[in-house]
Order: structure tokens, then C-alpha cells, then sequence
């Protein structure tokens, strides 16, 4: 991770830590990283969208970069775009499932995949004596919404048939996902129920979407919906609420999707990409099914390199990341959905009963910190994570890290027993608090 770079772009509260001039800076990087660089560029409905989408147009078009507006799109869609319409770099203005006084800024190459440690770092070089270089030859700009048809068709192309009979709750997070997930699921012959589809950002993420997933529970019980799909504010996760109105998080999706695609041949090496986080009850159920399972650190970015370095095509987080190589290079909630829609219709079965995985109990919190490093060097906690993994292994884990998008540190402690996962978490949450 970088001085700027989190595990998913550059971001930060807006005016604060993420700054007009700083946004500047990364477009202008781009320009002079490439000469006459084509940039495709979008956001989700937050309210500092289009603040942060100008202020990284000029210092792009200064550099000399030409930059493709396409407006409010899944990040995603940027990720299908830059390599359909033969751009150098695509651009997303985002904080994903942050709050709305969070922005960002993640970067796809030509091939639609996010930029490598290596490659934000050389980016990083350009704002260690900040300022922005002008080019003789400014850049154009052009807005043009209109080309994330392409995004669209695609994305219906991936069903094989209909989605008719089939009943739908989207929670679009009032996020990038307003108006295409509820568009997509419509032309293939769903009935859509939409809920959190408002656009003009104000409350993105807000008691809603797969962070806050309670509201979409109600409704499908409400709606008696065969399912219900909660995405982020850029629509790069998403969860499902089944008929019975029980949640399936990323790793029962992921469970789902995997022994789909092993039945097709689509699973590579019979072999999933997790993460640290990833439920020991997922391994176990893929291993029932004679799949396997590679964990790496969390984040969707190394779950992405780790696909790529082994030619794997189905990884992703409990979160809600779920990367599909076959169709995109990076993950896509409304893509999943779509799939997981599909298997559901082909199935002839229940949403409840897709998944007979059984996950161990996870306790999970986020504390707040000022200083992440600090508190992930003391001496106290590092010794109170020891003694906590020697007491519950084998039948359990720890995980205490740094949030790469926010001022947190997550803790989480897995093991069959929800009475001993919750007391070892508080143990540690008190000696956070302490620090």
C-alpha cells in the first residue's frame, strides 16, 4: 500500500483528505505517465461526483490527456469501457460503500484491470514535489453517457435465456446501480420490486445497500420475492437476501457461483480465491465438492492478482466482491447477481436451498483509531492476539488488521462457539480502546 494508494484507490473524506488538488495531481500523473492519453472516466451519484470528476479532468486535459465523460456508471462498467473502446486508462470517482462525505479515485489500465502496487507507485512519484505540468497541446473533453449502452448489452448478454417467473427485490444503495441494475433485470423478463434508487447521492449508502442490509430483508418477506440483491454505491458488491429472508453473504455466493461453474468446466484448476477473512465453513463445503480454495490478504485487488498469477476464474470477498474472470477482470455486483439470478431460475430450486454450506460463527467490529500503525504495533495487543490464537486453535481464528479505505481497525474472531468468539473479540477490542 502506498502513501496514497489504499487498497482500492486513493480516498478519503472530500476537502480533507481527498483534495481538488490532489485530484489534479492523479489526472495530470496520468497525462504525463502516457503521452496523449485517452481517459474514460465515471462515478457513482455522490454529491462530490462531479466536483472531483472536473478537478481530474483538468489536470488531465492540462497534461495533455483527451477525457471521455460517461457520467454516473458502475465501476465496473469503466472496467468494461476502457478496454471496448481501446482507452489507455479508465477512471472511476467512487468511494464504493463508504459514507457520502467519501470520494475516490480507482484507476483500471487498458485492460480494464486496477493499476498494481508497482504501477500506483510510479504514479505516487509524480506527487512527491507536487505540482501539475501543462502540456503545449491541451487535451479535449467530451461527455458522452451514451456509451455505457455497450456496458448494458453486455452485461444482458451474459444470461443464457430469461429471468421470467422470477420475482426481484434490487437495493441499489442509491448508488451507481439506480438505473441499470433495475434495467437489465426488467428487459430479461424479471419482476422488479426497486428500493434505494434515488440518484442524486445525498443518500448514498445510507441505512441501505449491502452494508445495511435489513431494510431489503423486510421487503422480500414483504414482496414474498424469490430474492433480493443489495449492491454498494458503485455496485462492485453486492449480497443476497433469499426467500426466507436469510442473508447470503459473499462467501455463500461465491459458494454457489463455484459449484455452478465446476458442473460447466468454467472453474480452472477446481480452485477459488478467497481471502484471510473467507469463512473456514466455505473451505470445508468446497472441499466436500472437491474444490479448493487459496486465501490471500483482503482486499479485491490481491484476490485479483492471485487470479491472474494462477489463471483462475472465480475469487472474491465475504464482502461481496465477487470477480468472475470468464466475463470481467474485476468484480461486479450487478454481473453477479445476474448470474446468480440465473442459476436460481435453471434450478428449479429455492434461493435457501442453493447453499448447504455451513459457516462458522464470525464476531466482527470496527474501531475506530487516529493511528492505525500504532495501535497494530503495540506490544500489548500483538501479545493478546498470541494468547487468544494459542486458547482457540485449532477450532478457531483471529484476524485483527488495518482497513485500507478507512480509520478502522477490523478484528474478527471465528470458532463454533459464539459465546467464546464474542468474549476473546470484546478482550481485544478493549485493549484497541486503550491504545
Amino acid at each position: 500500500m502506498g502513501v496514497f494508494f489504499g487498497t482500492d484507490g486513493v480516498r478519503g473524506v472530500v476537502n480533507n483528505d481527498l483534495t481538488e488538488e490532489l485530484a489534479q495531481m492523479v489526472g495530470n500523473a496520468l497525462a504525463r505517465e502516457k503521452k496523449r492519453a485517452k481517459i474514460i472516466i465515471g462515478r457513482d451519484t455522490r454529491v462530490s461526483g462531479s466536483y472531483l470528476t472536473a478537478a481530474f479532468a483538468t489536470g488531465a486535459l492540462k497534461g495533455g490527456a483527451n477525457v471521455v465523460d460517461v457520467g454516473i456508471v458502475p465501476t465496473a462498467g469503466i472496467s468494461f469501457l476502457v478496454k471496448e473502446k481501446k482507452a489507455d486508462y479508465g477512471v472511476v470517482i467512487s468511494a464504493s460503500h463508504n459514507p457520502k462525505e467519501y470520494n475516490g479515485i480507482k484507476i483500471f489500465d487498458s485492460e480494464g484491470r486496477k493499476l498494481s502496487e508497482k504501477q500506483e507507485a510510479v504514479l505516487e512519484r509524480y506527487f512527491a514535489c507536487p505540482q501539475i505540468v501543462s502540456s503545449i497541446k491541451v487535451g479535449k473533453y467530451k461527455f458522452s453517457p451514451n456509451i455505457a449502452n455497450a456496458y448494458i448489452k453486455f452485461l444482458q448478454s451474459t444470461v443464457k435465456g430469461d429471468l421470467k417467473n422470477l420475482k426481484i427485490v434490487l437495493d441499489c444503495a442509491n448508488g451507481a446501480a439506480y438505473k441499470i441494475a433495475p434495467q437489465i433485470f426488467k428487459k430479461l423478463g424479471a419482476e422488479i420490486v426497486k428500493i434505494n434508487c434515488q440518484s442524486t447521492g445525498k443518500k448514498i449508502n445510507e441505512n441501505c445497500g449491502s452494508t445495511a442490509i435489513d431494510g431489503l430483508v423486510k421487503r422480500v418477506i414483504k414482496e414474498k420475492a424469490d430474492v433480493g440483491f443489495a449492491y454498494d454505491g458503485d455496485s462492485d458488491r453486492v449480497l443476497a437476501v433469499d426467500e426466507n429472508g436469510g442473508v447470503l453473504d459473499g462467501d455463500q455466493l461465491i459458494y454457489i457461483l463455484a459449484k455452478h461453474f465446476a458442473k460447466k468446466g468454467m472453474l480452472n484448476a477446481n480452485t477459488v480465491v478467497g481471502t484471510s477473512h473467507t469463512n473456514t465453513g466455505l473451505l470445508i463445503a468446497l472441499n466436500r465438492n472437491k474444490i479448493n480454495l487459496i486465501r490471500t490478504d483482503v482486499g479485491d485487488k490481491y484476490v485479483i492478482e492471485a487470479m491472474k498469477k494462477m489463471n483462475l476464474t472465480l475469487g472474491g470477498e465475504q464482502s461481496g466482491h465477487i470477480i468472475m474472470k470468464n466475463f470481467l477482470p474485476t468484480g461486479d455486483g450487478i454481473l453477479a447477481s445476474l448470474q446468480l439470478a440465473s442459476i436460481l431460475k435453471n434450478s428449479q430450486e429455492k434461493m435457501s436451498q442453493l447453499c448447504d454450506a455451513k459457516l462458522l460463527y464470525q464476531a466482527n467490529k470496527n474501531v475506530v483509531v487516529a493511528d492505525k500503525l500504532k495501535v497494530l504495533n503495540n506490544e500489548k495487543l500483538s501479545q493478546k492476539i498470541s494468547c487468544v490464537i494459542n486458547e482457540i486453535a485449532p477450532a478457531g481464528r483471529v484476524l485483527v488488521r488495518a482497513s485500507g479505505t478507512e480509520p478502522k481497525i477490523r478484528i474478527m474472531v471465528e470458532h463454533q462457539d459464539k459465546n467464546k468468539a464474542d468474549k476473546y473479540l470484546f478482550e481485544i477490542e478493549e485493549i484497541i480502546k486503550s491504545i
